[in-house]
């Protein structure tokens, strides 16, 4: 089974959103955060089942939409990086992944 390893960043960026969410509904915060984990952890037992990022399909990213937001990781041998989590509605940039390897 792969190991799941979230970085500070991402981290910091669930956080923040999950801050912005709190400030009208408390309780759908820790919801949505309750669920982005439950997401992610599916990752442990199938690694691959991330969409490939559209918008930058060279470089080796995957990612989980938990509606409104998209959490991107990258496999390394059998670990399971989650280095980015962004608002949907958000422009992705390549360099918001590879700034953070």
């Amino acid at each position: 089974m792969a190991r799941l390893i979230w970085t500070e960043p991402a981290i910091a960026d669930l956080e923040t959103i999950a801050d912005y969410i709190a400030l009208d509904k408390p309780d759908a915060a820790t919801r949505y955060v309750h669920q982005v984990f439950a997401a992610v952890e599916r990752l442990m037992r199938f690694p691959k089942s991330g969409a490939r990022v559209p918008e930058i399909p060279h470089l080796p990213y995957r990612q989980v939409v938990v509606a409104p937001c998209r959490i991107f990781y990258r496999l390394e041998r059998v670990d399971i990086l989650i280095v980015f989590v962004m608002r949907g509605e958000q422009r992705l940039r390549e360099i918001d992944l590879t700034e953070r390897d």
